[in-house]
């Protein structure tokens, strides 16, 4: 069964008026052409209407659409071949971060990415995307190892945040997260880090200090999620509406605050509507960034880096 959020029953209604049209149409033999016609023209013109003029908790609901497609989906469609490594060499291998080395237009780079599931046991296996410790351990010997075969490091962000456990916390989960900031911030391969889906606070961050910062249209990135400032500042959910327009993290909103370098456009209405066409722009856009870091002086890549994420929230008065 289609999921359909509230903004889009206005859709499910006009499809469903065109599935009854041409079951009629078959039923009875009649050619009802010129009334499907005008019904998807109808349908086309309410998509466009509806996915142009979405606010930020609508768009929060589509990065968090059960089927749209998740890392693995991703370098599936995009890679050539891929290779997946596991574990941290220290604890075991988290599932909420999948990485290893894939081919992409000829060239090789270092994949990293959140991985959610797609049923309830999937979901458990993956930690729903939450990462432990052990995951950004993993991730940073990744990038290591890219660092060390001269391989550009490209990373994937989708989760709800890092796992709030007190066993992640007792693990080091606030030591591991700021470990791969700095060690991503010196990095010296090209780093490309693109939000998927959600980019939820330091869980999100720790795989995102890179050259390039992009976001898909339909992602958001954020400090906390809507849900939880509701909570935090209203003392219930009930306001997530607001808190998602006060939080202003949307790709656009992000772009506008030059918090981000892009905003990949989507198929209309989210990704989940046609992976493979995503996956293809997503993947011109990377080989485009990785023709263009790769002819750059390393050094003056990583100061660029650097002085790009110190700048980040600076004021200046005069």
């Amino acid at each position: 069964m289609k999921i359909t959020f509230d903004f889009e029953k206005p859709l499910a209604e006009l499809q469903l008026q065109i599935d009854k049209v041409k079951q009629v149409e078959d039923k009875n033999k009649l050619d009802m052409s010129a009334t499907v016609a005008e019904l998807e023209s109808k349908l086309e013109a309410a998509k466009r209407e509806i996915y142009s003029n979405l606010t930020g908790w609508q768009k929060v609901q589509i990065s968090r659409h059960p089927e749209r497609p998740y890392s693995l989906q991703y370098l599936e469609l995009m890679c050539d071949d891929f290779i997946e490594l596991h574990g941290d060499r220290t604890v075991g291998d988290d599932k909420a971060i999948i990485g290893g080395f894939g081919t992409i237009g000829g060239q090789t780079a270092m994949f990293i990415g959140h991985q959610k599931g797609r049923n309830t046991k999937e979901r458990q296996y993956r930690n729903f995307g939450m990462p432990n410790p052990e995951g950004y351990r993993k991730a940073l010997r990744l990038m290591k190892l890219a660092e060390k075969f001269n391989k550009p490091v490209i990373t994937l962000i989708d989760t709800p945040g890092a796992f709030p456990g007190l066993e992640a916390e007792e693990r080091g989960q606030g030591e591991a997260i700021a470990r791969n900031l700095l060690e991503m911030s010196i990095l010296k391969v090209p780093v490309i880090c693109i939000v998927i889906g959600e980019g939820a606070s330091g869980g999100a961050l720790g795989i995102a200090i890179g050259d390039k910062v992009s976001m898909l249209e339909n992602s958001w990135y954020s400090v906390i999620s809507p849900e939880n400032c509701s909570t935090i500042l209203f003392k219930t959910w009930e306001h997530k509406e607001r808190a998602a327009e006060m939080l202003k993290l949307t790709s656009t909103d992000m772009f506008k605050n030059k918090l981000i370098d892009g905003v990949i456009k989507e198929p209309l209405g989210g990704a989940h509507q046609d992976p493979v066409a995503m996956a293809a722009t997503l993947k011109k856009y990377l080989l485009k960034e990785l023709k263009v870091l790769k002819e750059r002086n390393i050094d003056e890549l990583v100061t660029d880096r650097i002085n790009k994420f110190c700048s980040m929230g600076v004021v200046i008065e005069d």
